[in-house]
């Protein structure tokens, strides 16, 4: 088996696949900035067809649109939706086109990474709405690319693949310490780097990063990342888009308790979660391609 390739070669290799989410962080900034206005959004957006295309189609439906007249321009689309709702758009419309991207090593069936980071990004969105801490905004876009690592990896490293899960099956590990083994690194790292190249805020970065989130991360992070951590748990014991690698990440329950998660706030939150997850995804919740 030829040898594994350099974390820089993996991320170089994933920078040059089509549909990169690096429009993603100038629509953070000023989707943030208490200075922005409309126009300013408005022509972001037009700088991707897809996403202006998205942008109109959500604020022409039955929800936003309520029977009334339908919406022609972008900038009266921007106004209809509104910032939280352009977000939420946005990260999903630029990340998926990325994350779907046909790759082998996981065992993924179409539409499961997308699937899975998408039921994790609605919890952490859940979860942070009723902790009042985290912006519910910043947390469903944190979750919906904490794991894009993997993507990486799958596209450049999928006959190294058989040897993570071996190791994951006779030694008991995580999928991410059977990776650092064998590659040298692992999705988590892989992610963070791919992040920090695409300018994306560095409290995003940290919490790709530090997977399972730990007590000393950054004071600042570390509510993001635990809404996020909760997030990915109700979403893998729902089970959307949960390949090999989704049951075996490292799990820190004990910080979550500590933080308040208790088996209890999460089981109670998982209805909830997929009820929204249903609305978004329908029949495609659990199996098949997904576009949006």
């Amino acid at each position: 088996m030829p040898q594994a390739p350099q974390l820089s070669e993996v991320c170089e290799r994933a920078l040059r696949l089509p549909c990169s989410p690096s429009l993603m962080p100038k629509l953070i900034k000023v989707l943030e900035d208490v200075n922005s206005s409309s126009d300013d959004i408005e022509a972001l957006i037009k700088m991707d067809t897809a996403l202006a295309g998205s942008t109109l189609r959500l604020a022409n439906s039955a929800f936003f649109g309520g029977g009334g007249n339908k919406i022609e321009s972008l900038s009266e689309a921007v106004i209809r939706l509104g910032s939280r709702e352009i977000y939420r758009l946005a990260a999903l419309s630029l990340a998926s086109r990325w994350m779907n991207q046909p790759v082998k090593g996981y065992q993924w069936e179409p539409g499961d990474f997308c699937r899975r980071n998408l039921v994790c990004a609605i919890g952490a969105e859940y979860l942070a709405k009723k902790g009042r801490v985290v912006d519910p905004s910043v947390a469903y876009t944190a979750a919906l690319i904490h794991e894009i690592g993997k993507l990486a990896i799958a596209y450049s490293c999928a006959e190294h693949m058989v040897e993570v899960r071996k190791l994951c099956e006779t030694n008991s590990i995580s999928w991410d310490k059977a990776e650092t083994q064998v590659l040298g690194y692992n999705f988590a790292q892989v992610g963070a780097e791919l992040l920090r190249k695409w300018n994306f805020p560095a409290s995003l970065v940290c919490v790709a990063s530090t997977q399972p989130p730990t007590a000393d991360m950054p004071a600042d992070v570390l509510p993001l990342a635990l809404v996020v951590h909760a997030g990915k748990f109700i979403a893998t014991t729902l089970g959307a888009g949960a390949a090999e690698d989704a049951f075996l990440f490292g799990f820190n329950s004990e910080l979550l308790m500590q933080h308040g998660f208790t088996p209890e706030v999460l089981e109670a939150a998982m209805p909830e979660v997929l009820e929204r997850a249903t609305k978004v995804l329908g029949e495609k919740l659990l199996k098949g391609e997904m576009t949006f």
